[in-house]
């Protein structure tokens, strides 16, 4: 059996649940072991792949800084992240000593990261395979935030890394010694008998239309139960579980539902910002998507000039949520696009192959 050690980056849960996807698809088509390394998301893996049972590992390690946002904002506090960021690289030399001590015994084919420069340090100090899978590297995404000699030390780790399979939207160098290959939007898949009872309950006469607004784990805004836009009433209004909003038009799911895929393929229009995760699942769904747009990232910003060559959404700013006018957002039918989770999954297990043979 096959061994592969998964770095998953700690921003959020989107790079959590598209990893969750590409797991899945490879504990169902090969004989393998995943050893998951993350910290902020890791009871959320645990559940979602807790049918698995021990051929997955679990195993609890900060794997990167993210992004830091300024208090109730969707901004960048790009002070607090350059310290953020020389905190991290101080570290990192020990991080990788300890990481490398504790896969030692687990005798490792593959490291797999998405997006962890952790994860090619420790994969060149233990001589074993790496593999990128990302929209982005957080040396593209820090590019004009923080200064240059901490961004010259993330590129130092990323151009250890062996193979790298670019995600729709990306803007990056052809990172990769070995090999680099492009691939479009994949994540989990959705249960259709799920979706229609989740129209069912959250719309039971079959007459409003139904908003997913999810802003992101590591994002507080407050208090936004008296924001204008909640008082549609021909609109049912879906948020995350980490929102706060006490409002008669607005579900908030459950922080023990995990499979927040089904809510988005049965939303008729989803208001994000541009988190890769999110839009894969509406894309790959076919939901009408809005795009809160934040001009000062430049990942948020690869990602809309995308969907946009590709007219997968509509663009609003954040101030202009309080007079949204829905139904102008909503296309007439749902266009499903493919997902490519099985491809992502094919494209691992050559890897293997290939390595195993030389």
């Amino acid at each position: 059996m096959k061994t592969i050690a998964y770095y998953i980056s700690e921003y959020g849960y989107g790079h959590a649940t598209r990893s969750i996807a590409l797991i899945r698809e490879l504990m169902n088509h090969i004989e393998v072991r995943i050893v998951i390394c993350n910290s902020f998301a890791i009871d959320f893996i645990k559940d979602s792949l807790h049918e698995f049972g021990d051929r997955i590992v679990y195993h609890r390690v900060s794997t990167d800084v993210g992004y830091v946002l300024k208090e109730q904002s969707l901004d960048i506090d790009s002070t607090a992240l350059n310290e953020a960021c020389r905190q991290y690289l101080k570290s990192l030399p020990d991080v990788v000593a300890a990481e490398a001590a504790f896969l030692q015994d687990y005798d490792v084919d593959l490291i797999i990261s998405d997006v962890s420069p952790l994860a090619f340090e420790v994969a060149e100090r233990l001589q074993v395979t790496s593999l990128g899978i990302s929209n982005f590297t957080w040396h593209t995404a820090y590019k004009n935030i923080i200064n240059q000699e901490l961004l010259a030390a993330f590129a130092v780790s990323y151009d250890k890394m062996d193979y790298f399979f670019s995600l729709a939207g990306s803007v990056e160098p052809k990172w990769g010694v070995k090999d680099n290959q492009s691939f479009g939007f994949f994540s989990r898949r959705v249960s259709k008998t799920e979706v229609r009872n989740i129209r069912d309950f959250l719309d039971p006469k079959d007459d409003k239309q139904l908003v997913f607004l999810p802003i992101g784990m590591k994002i507080d805004l407050g208090d936004i139960t008296k924001f204008p836009l909640w008082d549609q009433k021909n609109c049912v209004f879906v948020v995350s579980s980490n929102m706060t909003i006490d409002h008669p038009n607005v579900h908030k799911i459950p922080s023990t539902y995990t499979e927040v895929q089904n809510y988005v393929a049965a939303a008729d229009l989803v208001i994000s910002k541009a988190g890769w995760g999110t839009i894969s699942e509406a894309v790959g769904n076919g939901t009408s998507l809005t795009i809160i747009n934040r001009p000062g990232m430049d990942e948020d910003q690869n990602t809309i000039a995308f969907l946009k060559d590709h007219r997968l959404c509509s663009l609003i700013n954040w101030e202009d949520l309080d007079d949204l006018t829905i139904e102008e957002h909503i296309k007439k039918e749902k266009l499903e696009h493919l997902n490519e989770v099985g491809l992502l999954a094919k494209g691992v297990i050559e890897i293997l192959e290939t390595e195993a043979n030389t």
